[in-house]
C-alpha cells in the first residue's frame, strides 16, 4: 500500500492537474514563462561575463571581486536550474519532471541562493572593512576573501543536504510549478529542520548584512559631511566611496528581492492556518529568483573598469566608450589591497 501511495504520489509530479484544478489559466502559466524567461537569459549572459571578465584580467583580481565573482556563479547557477526550468514548468502548465526532480531543484535553487545570500554578507562585510576599519589598520586581504568565499559554500552546503537524507524535505510551492523546502509541513522533524534553516540560513546573514551596511552608511555619511576627511587618500577615498555606494546599491536590491520570500516563509511557520493563495506565495518565489539579474547590471553600470573590460567583451570588441578613463574602483585604497605573498 505505500509503494502505490508512493508511486502515485511521483507519477502525480509527470501530469498536468485534471481538468478544473489548475491554480492558473493557460495563460497566466504562459505569462509567468515569459516573465522568467525575460529575467533568466539575461542573467545567464551577464553572470557568465562577469566570470570570464574577470579570469581573463589580473586587473580585476582584488579581494572585493573575489565575493563578487563567487555572487555571480552563484546566481548563474540559481538562473540555469531554478530560472529556466520555472520557464519550462511554466510554459507546460506543471512540473514535468518527478519527484526526484523536485527534490533536486529544489536542493540546487536553495544551494545556490543561500551562497549568494551569504556572499552578501561577506561583500558587505568586506566594504565595512574597508570603508569604516572597525579593528583599526586591519585590512581585508584576499586570503580572507577566499576563506569567506569557501564559508559561504561549505555553509550553504551543511544546510542545505539534511532533507536529502531524511531531516526536512523540498516539496511544490506556489502554483506547483517550482520546488522549495517544505515551509508547510507540520511534522515535528520538519519544523525543526524549518526552524534552523530559517534561523541560520536567513536570520544570521541578514543580521551581519544590516549591522555592515548601517556601519558602512554611517561611515559615507560622516564622510560626506567632512568632505572625505576620514578617509585618507583623496581621489582614492573618493573611488572607494563609489565602491562603497556600489556595494550599498547591491545590498539593498538583493534585501527587496529576498526580504518577501524569507518573510513569506516566516508567516507560514509561524502560523500554519494562515491562508496564502497560491498565486500569491508564488509572487514572493519569482522576486527572489529574479535577483540573478540585478547584481551583474550594477556592478556593469557602476564600474568604470570592469565595464572597460565587459562592454567590449559583450559587443565582441566594440567598445561604444573608447575615450573613457578606467578607474581602479575596486582596488584603489591601500587597505583593501593584499600584501605580496
Amino acid at each position: 500500500m505505500l509503494l502505490v501511495a508512493s508511486q502515485s504520489n511521483a507519477s502525480s509530479y509527470l501530469r498536468p492537474p485534471p481538468q478544473g484544478e489548475e491554480i492558473l489559466s493557460r495563460g497566466g502559466y504562459i505569462t509567468l514563462a515569459v516573465i522568467m524567461a525575460a529575467f533568466t537569459l539575461p542573467a545567464i549572459v551577464l553572470n557568465a561575463t562577469v566570470i570570464v571578465v574577470s579570469l581573463m584580467n589580473k586587473q580585476l583580481r582584488q579581494p572585493l571581486n573575489y565575493a563578487l565573482v563567487n555572487m555571480a556563479i552563484a546566481d548563474l547557477g540559481t538562473a540555469m536550474t531554478g530560472g529556466i526550468l520555472s520557464v519550462v514548468n511554466n510554459a507546460m502548465g506543471y512540473f514535468s519532471l518527478g519527484r526526484t526532480g523536485c527534490v533536486m531543484e529544489g536542493f540546487s535553487v536553495s544551494f545556490f541562493g543561500i551562497t549568494s545570500l551569504c556572499t552578501v554578507a561577506l561583500i558587505a562585510v568586506e566594504r565595512m572593512f574597508v570603508v569604516s576599519k572597525p579593528l583599526g589598520p586591519i585590512s581585508f586581504q584576499r586570503k580572507h576573501a577566499a576563506w569567506g568565499v569557501a564559508l559561504s559554500w561549505a555553509w550553504s552546503l551543511i544546510w542545505n543536504t539534511p532533507p536529502l537524507f531524511g531531516w526536512g524535505r523540498y516539496e511544490l510551492e506556489g502554483v506547483r510549478t517550482s520546488c522549495a523546502p517544505d515551509w508547510h509541513n507540520r511534522d515535528p522533524v520538519n519544523v525543526s529542520y524549518i526552524l534552523c534553516y530559517f534561523l541560520l540560513c536567513f536570520a544570521v546573514p541578514l543580521l551581519i548584512i544590516v549591522a555592515s551596511y548601517l556601519k558602512l552608511m554611517y561611515t559615507l555619511r560622516q564622510v560626506s559631511k567632512m568632505g572625505m576627511g576620514c578617509l585618507a587618500g583623496g581621489a582614492a577615498a573618493q573611488s572607494e566611496a563609489k565602491v562603497a555606494r556600489m556595494v550599498v546599491l547591491m545590498v539593498l536590491t538583493f534585501l527587496i528581492s529576498w526580504l518577501p520570500y524569507a518573510t513569506l516563509a516566516l508567516v507560514v511557520v509561524a502560523d500554519p492556518d494562515a491562508h496564502i493563495s497560491p498565486l500569491l506565495g508564488t509572487v514572493p518565489v519569482y522576486l527572489a529568483k529574479s535577483s540573478t539579474l540585478y547584481n551583474p547590471v550594477i556592478y556593469l553600470y557602476m564600474n568604470k573598469q570592469f565595464r572597460q573590460y565587459a562592454v567590449p567583451f559583450l559587443l565582441c570588441g566594440r567598445n561604444p566608450w573608447p575615450s573613457e578613463e578606467s578607474e581602479m574602483e575596486t582596488s584603489v585604497a591601500t587597505n583593501s589591497k593584499v600584501s605580496p605573498s
